[in-house]
C-alpha cells in the first residue's frame, strides 16, 4: 500500500490525524448522514439531484470531522482523566492544539466553498448557523448540563440545509424532521454519555447522563416515542405509504432493543446501545427511499 511506502513518522503522524478526525470511527457521521438523507428525498418528492448527493455527503464527513477535531480541541485537558479518551492524540500531545483549530477551520472552509459554489443563497445563509453550532457545541459542557442539545442542534442543522439545496425553500415539514433529529440526538447522545458518566463527574464535565440520573432510561425513552410520533407526523403530511411506516416501526422496534442493552447502565451495553442507533436512521431512510421510489 502506498502508506506504507511512507516514512514511519510520516505513517505515525496520518494515524494521529485519523484518530483525531475519527476516520476509523464512522458512527457519528453515519448518524449525521441519515436524517441529512431524509431532508434531501423527501424536498426533493423522491430521488434527489445527484448533485446535492455528493455536497452534502461529503458536507458530512467534512463537518463532523471538523467538529470532532474542535472537540478534542475544547476537552484537551479533560480528556486525560477519562478512561476512554485518556490517549487521544491531542491529549497526549502528539498533535498540537493550533492543528486541530487549523483544521476545524480547514474543513468548515472546505465545506463553505462547496455550498458557495454549488447551492443557492438560502443554503449559503443556512451554512453560517451550521458552522456557529459546530464551534460552540464543544464548549457547552462547561456552563450546561445540556451540551446534548447543542450537539442535537448542530447534527440537525444539515437538514435545513438540504432541503434548501434541493427545494430552494423551508417549509413545516423541514422542521419537524429537525424537531425529531434533535429529539433523538438528545437520546443517543445521553446513551454516549452514560459511558463516561462516573468520569465526567470526577472532572466536573456536564451532560445529559448526569442530569438526568436515575430517570436517565425513562427520559431516554420518552424523547425516543416523540421521535417515533413526530415521524408518523412527518408521514401523514407528506401523505407517505406503508414502506415509510415499516421504517419507523423498525426505528421504534430498535429503541426498545436499546432499552435492554442499556438496562444495566454499563459501559459496554450502554455504548452497544448508542451504537445500534446507526441501524435506526438508516431504517427510516431505507422506508422513506422505497416509499418514494415506488
Amino acid at each position: 500500500m502506498l502508506q506504507n511506502a511512507l516514512p514511519e513518522h510520516v505513517q505515525s503522524r496520518l494515524a494521529d490525524y485519523a484518530k483525531l478526525l475519527r476516520i476509523d470511527r464512522p458512527i457519528g457521521s453515519l448518524l449525521l448522514l441519515w436524517p441529512t438523507w431524509w431532508a434531501l428525498w423527501l424536498a426533493a418528492g423522491g430521488m434527489p439531484s445527484l448533485a446535492n448527493i455528493v455536497i452534502f455527503t461529503l458536507g458530512v464527513f467534512f463537518m463532523r470531522a471538523a467538529g470532532c477535531a474542535i472537540n478534542d480541541f475544547a476537552d484537551r485537558d479533560w480528556d486525560r482523566h477519562v478512561k476512554r479518551t485518556k490517549d487521544r492524540p491531542l491529549t497526549t500531545g502528539r498533535i498540537r492544539a493550533w492543528e486541530a483549530v487549523a483544521l476545524f477551520a480547514g474543513l468548515c472552509l472546505v465545506s463553505f466553498l462547496m455550498v458557495v459554489l454549488f447551492t443557492n443563497s438560502l443554503t449559503l445563509y443556512l451554512s453560517f448557523g451550521g458552522a456557529l453550532l459546530a464551534f460552540i457545541y464543544p464548549f457547552m459542557k462547561r456552563y450546561t448540563h445540556l451540551p446534548q442539545l447543542f450537539l442535537g442542534a448542530a447534527f440537525s442543522w444539515a437538514i435545513p440545509m438540504a432541503w434548501a439545496a434541493e427545494a430552494n425553500e423551508l417549509s413545516q415539514l423541514t422542521w419537524l424532521l429537525f424537531t425529531a433529529n434533535v429529539l433523538w440526538t438528545v437520546a443517543y447522545d445521553t446513551l454516549y454519555a452514560m459511558v463516561d458518566r462516573d468520569d465526567d463527574v470526577k472532572v466536573g464535565i456536564k451532560s445529559t447522563a448526569i442530569l438526568f440520573g436515575e430517570a436517565d432510561r425513562a427520559i431516554i425513552g420518552s424523547l425516543q416515542a416523540m421521535v417515533i410520533i413526530i415521524l408518523i407526523m412527518v408521514g401523514n403530511q407528506a401523505e407517505l405509504g406503508s414502506f415509510y411506516y415499516l421504517g419507523v416501526v423498525a426505528m421504534a422496534s430498535l429503541f426498545v432493543y436499546q432499552q435492554y442493552l442499556a438496562r444495566e447502565r454499563s459501559r459496554d451495553g450502554c455504548f452497544k446501545a448508542f451504537l445500534n442507533n446507526n441501524w435506526a436512521g438508516f431504517a427510516v431512510f431505507a422506508g422513506l427511499a422505497l416509499d418514494l421510489m415506488i
